[in-house]
């Protein structure tokens, strides 16, 4: 029996990986619960960086809390009524102490109270949750329709197919949101008057701030995926898959389309977080009610607890999205899994 046969028995419970060499099994064991802390360590990372960065950049902006809490700066107010508004929400304290207080709320999940709002500021967080998530989703659904589209139209074809859609994702990758929004306006409601202007409550009211968000990620996915899928139609597998006669068809689609979308996979995570910066354009663009209008609204004003509120939110969900690609990632690719 050779070295490496007998390693394979070892009456320790080793695995052999070598003549000379054995990993243990509890080594083995041990990777994903160290996988798992990692991940942990690193969203309460994420998560404490945006609150700082976020509590800081908002006390740079010009102007004074409590004149916001009192109404703004035309509100007239006393210097007594300031002085008492800064005492009741501690902002008579040092920076610092203010910043350690935030955290601590944070810590138990306490977002304060909002300024201009006179609420809770996580449950109004909650109300306007639904419908930004709902116009995200939506758009990074039709992005990947779309990139899978032009990707698979413009390989089929020769070469001028190929530039056509490699210059339609560079034009759409380009498109500024709030450009494209007025052009989508300017088309489909002023000229053809198919759908709203603004942002109703039917579906129709959704279509356009949908397809803003959607068309430049489209193009950004569009370009990442055709060249992959161009490289996997080159690839031994593909050649091999055709050499046991299977079908065009079946080529592409199981075989080289899987493998090529595996680095637009890795990027939605980074994706969904960019839908959700843009929805700040779209939902003012189109009247309509999210957390990107909230933050925007909440800045104008220097309400400092929603904007660390909606922030947190973004960052949490960017974290969630993050998992969700790992996990189809693993799904798709069938080298995670062996390993």
């Amino acid at each position: 029996m050779t070295d490496a046969a007998a390693g394979a028995h070892r009456p320790d419970g080793a695995r052999s990986v070598g003549p000379d060499r054995a990993v243990p099994r509890r080594a083995l064991r041990l990777s994903v619960p160290a996988l798992v802390a990692a991940r942990l360590a690193g969203a309460v990372f994420v998560l404490w960086a945006v609150a700082t960065i976020t509590f800081f950049a908002v006390r740079l902006i010009p102007g004074d809390p409590a004149e916001a809490i009192l109404g703004g700066p035309g509100s007239q107010t006393s210097p007594e009524a300031l002085a008492a508004v800064r005492a009741q929400y501690g902002l008579d304290q040092p920076v610092l102490v203010q910043y350690l207080a935030q955290l601590g709320r944070l810590a138990t999940g306490d977002f304060g109270r909002s300024y201009a709002l006179r609420q809770d500021v996580a449950p109004l967080l909650v109300g306007q949750l639904g419908g930004t998530l709902l116009l995200a989703t939506l758009a990074l659904v039709v992005a990947w329709f779309f990139a899978l589209l032009l990707a698979t139209w413009s390989t089929r074809g020769d070469r001028l197919a190929r530039r056509i859609g490699s210059g339609l994702e560079i034009v759409a990758a380009a498109l500024p949101h709030f450009w494209l929004a007025t052009a989508l306006i300017v088309l489909f409601s002023v000229w053809l008057g198919w759908l709203p202007p603004i942002s109703t409550s039917g579906p129709a009211g959704l279509v356009l701030p949908v397809l803003t968000l959607a068309i430049p990620l489209a193009g950004f996915l569009g370009q990442i995926m055709r060249e992959s899928l161009l490289t996997a139609l080159e690839s031994p597998f593909v050649l091999s898959a055709r050499a046991r006669g299977e079908g065009e068809r079946g080529v592409r689609w199981i075989h080289a389309l899987r493998h090529a979308s595996l680095p637009a996979i890795s990027l939605s995570g980074w994706a969904f977080g960019s839908l959700i910066s843009g929805a700040v354009v779209v939902e003012t663009i189109f009247a309509r009610p999210g957390l990107g209008r909230t933050m925007l609204n909440a800045v104008t004003v220097r309400d400092v607890p929603v904007v660390i509120g909606v922030v947190m939110i973004v960052a949490a969900g960017y974290i969630l999205m993050t998992v969700a690609t790992d996990l189809a990632q693993w799904i798709a690719d069938p080298r995670l899994r062996r390993r």
